[in-house]
């Protein structure tokens, strides 16, 4: 069916443009968002994208000097920003249920929960020191648990929220290596997808990105003998930028996604096997 944008606003009297309402400044204003591994890569880029977009946030980071590097490095590119920043262990639910009830405190709600913090792992299975196994999963996968936890009582409360995982492409086609990276991957798709079907009812939305190869600080240092052999097996014959992966988690933040839950968005450039 072809449908006339145009005519349908002088019709409904709205007279608003469509790039208002879907490409504008504003997609997430009066929002209030958490987004954990946000001080780098493509945590910073989420940050960044969401505050451009009207929203609130307060960032989680690893270590002090991490967070308020990146804090002061969002402050210089726009002092009216709305962003603070934390670093409780997210490994310790007690910890991350304590930060996150700060941010309710704060600001009274909790709209948007961003769980990107996370490590990864290319150990070939005979080298697995003993603890490393467990190290990768507690990160990736116990520490969204912590967080999540205690931001649906929340989001229950309010009537309602948005919870975003970072995935990866190795969730889908597994790696040659470094099996527990793609094993705790795989498990916060399962994570994604049962909690849209519980939280659904409340309505709580759960959604995971999979980014691809994407141009973080580790992969820009690597060689370009390196670097090209990657650019060849990716469709789009490119490497993806922060900003693409941010893209995705706008959208699934937004209400443009407000019938969107339970789904696993691959941003890899059709990389993934």
């Amino acid at each position: 069916m072809v449908y006339n944008i145009s005519l349908e606003r002088e019709l409904s009297g709205t007279g608003s443009d469509v790039s208002d309402e879907i490409g504008g400044t504003d997609m997430l204003k009066g929002k209030v968002a958490v987004v954990t591994g946000g001080t780098r890569g493509i945590g910073y880029a989420i940050v960044k994208k969401y505050l451009e977009n009207g929203a609130k946030v307060v960032l989680f980071g690893s270590r002090a000097e991490t967070v308020e590097k990146a804090l002061s490095s969002l402050k210089a590119e726009n002092a009216e920003w709305e962003v603070e920043g934390d670093y409780p262990d997210l490994s310790d639910a007690g910890a991350v249920k304590a930060a996150i009830e700060k941010v309710k405190d704060k600001f009274g709600k909790i709209d948007i929960l961003v769980n990107n913090a996370g490590i990864s792992d290319s150990t070939k299975i005979e080298n697995y020191a003993e603890g490393q196994f467990e190290k990768v999963m507690k990160l990736n996968v116990n520490a969204i648990f912590n967080a999540i936890q205690p931001t649906v009582a929340i989001m229950r409360e309010q009537g309602g929220g948005c919870i975003l995982n970072t995935s990866s492409m190795v969730s889908i086609s597994g790696q040659p290596g470094g099996v527990a990276y793609p094993t705790s991957k795989f498990a916060v798709n399962g994570m994604t997808l049962s909690l849209a079907r519980e939280l659904g009812p409340s309505n709580i939305r759960v959604n995971a990105v999979a980014p691809g190869i994407t141009k973080t600080d580790m992969v820009a240092a690597l060689p370009d003998q390196m670097i090209q052999p990657m650019i060849a097996g990716i469709p789009l014959r490119r490497i993806g930028e922060p900003e693409d992966i941010a893209n995705a988690f706008l959208f699934l933040a937004s209400d443009m996604a407000s019938y969107v839950t339970g789904e696993v968005l691959s941003v890899d450039g059709a990389m993934r096997a």
